[in-house]
């Protein structure tokens, strides 16, 4: 493994995100940009759930939010992934990167739950109606998930935390 990752670092893609005066900033910037769509997006659809602005459905607003959320997912994998390999044996140490993939799992699974699950039912409530107690405990694990997610990736930065 580490032979791998120092292969990815040290390769002309790495090289140039990790050393060059825009690379990793660049990525940083993108990364940014994407959390900001994803979780942006994620977090009105949640507070929909909660029951903020029932006057739009349920359905409409996952309709015009979802491909946000895609979105900011595609940037988000494309410029964590450029900046992981600029030191992949830096980042697989450090507890704040493993606990905002943790996170970033847990998040997922809950909106498969959710999406699985809760929202067959969504023809029910999906304006005007508040949502099933069920629903807005998704929404509710869904904003702390990524909002703890978004504070582990910032603390990626501050290795004087951890090691």
């Amino acid at each position: 493994m580490t032979e791998f990752l120092l292969q990815l670092k040290y390769s002309a893609y790495g090289t140039w995100v990790g050393t060059s005066l825009w690379g990793y900033a660049i990525f940083e910037s993108l990364h940014l940009m994407g959390v900001a769509l994803l979780v942006g997006a994620i977090t009105l659809t949640d507070l929909r759930l909660l029951g903020f602005s029932r006057v739009l459905p349920v359905t409409l607003t996952e309709k015009y939010l979802l491909p946000w959320v895609w979105s900011g997912f595609a940037i988000v994998v494309f410029s964590g992934v450029s900046m992981f390999i600029t030191d992949g044996s830096y980042f697989l140490e450090n507890p704040f990167l493993l606990s905002k993939l943790v996170l970033i799992v847990l998040a997922g699974l809950n909106a498969g739950f959710f999406q699985f699950r809760v929202h067959r039912s969504v023809a029910a409530w999906d304006a005007q109606q508040p949502s099933p107690a069920l629903a807005r405990l998704c929404a509710a694990l869904s904003i702390g998930f990524w909002f703890l997610a978004v504070a582990c990736g910032r603390l990626i930065a501050y290795p004087e935390l951890w090691s």
